[in-house]
């Protein structure tokens, strides 16, 4: 728990009615204690958070999101929801890591509602690695604008993350073992890449081009990409009638 100058995280927890929200209240009748900061938020199941409530939180300044379901194959819905959960907040860690945030500030954990000492625990040890770890942002090396405009790219992205969700990152076998293989392979590291990645980069190259017109160059720069990449990313934008290149300039601007 945070004490003295000590930093202390803005953290928010979105749970689970069924599951995760009766171990968080067996946690407060047998008084076992977390840090009182992480506010908590009950939804009916772990597939009702939205890849926008995250990013949401993270916008409106929260330093951590913490996300509790039911245990796989244990759900309290027969669409076994807690599997959603599960692929979105893995799609969630890799974008947030793209646009330099750190994705160990998102964490989902399984908790039923007899393990009160369980979600005590996953608290305390979640709030103490966002203490150490710092403010959001900060503690990335990343100003509030640059913060502010990146969280933006990615919720811009985030309808057609979801369809790539359905279509293409999906999981035939609804068991712990085969989403944990799937999303820890190198299978997954690709169609990621090749679906979404692009999308995002072309996202955040629009919203610096909102601020002023850039050279490949200056885009370049601003975003860790190579040149070549940010070219192939203009020409796709520039053929959809999203870009222009100014020859006069060297540069390109919104169209």
């Amino acid at each position: 728990m945070a004490t003295g100058n000590t930093f202390q995280p803005k953290m928010v927890g979105i749970i689970c009615n069924w599951c995760c929200y009766g171990g968080a209240d067996l946690c407060g009748v047998s008084r076992f204690q977390y840090p009182p900061y992480i506010r908590l938020v009950r939804v009916m199941c772990s597939a009702r958070v939205d890849l926008l409530h995250i990013l949401r939180a993270f916008a409106n300044g929260q330093d951590a999101v913490f996300i509790g379901g039911c245990h796989l194959c244990d759900c309290h819905y027969v669409t076994n929801g807690n599997f959603n959960a599960f692929s979105m907040v893995q799609v969630a860690k890799k974008l947030l890591e793209r646009v330099g945030v750190n994705p160990k500030r998102l964490r989902l954990e399984w908790v039923s509602a007899g393990e009160g000492i369980r979600f005590a625990n996953f608290m305390n040890e979640f709030a103490a690695e966002i203490e150490k770890m710092g403010p959001l942002g900060k503690a990335e090396g990343c100003g509030d604008e640059t913060l502010a405009r990146n969280l933006a790219a990615v919720e811009s992205v985030v309808p057609y993350v979801k369809l790539v969700l359905t279509q293409k990152l999906h999981v035939p076998v609804k068991t712990e073992e085969a989403y944990h293989e799937f999303f820890t392979s190198k299978q997954f590291d690709r169609l990621f890449d090749e679906a979404i990645a692009g999308k995002l980069a072309t996202s955040q190259i629009m919203r610096l081009l909102r601020e002023k017109p850039l050279s490949t160059r200056e885009i370049s720069g601003a975003l860790g990409l190579s040149p070549s990449e940010v070219s192939g990313h203009m020409t796709q934008a520039s053929r959809q009638g999203l870009v222009r290149y100014d020859v006069d300039r060297n540069c390109y601007a919104l169209a």
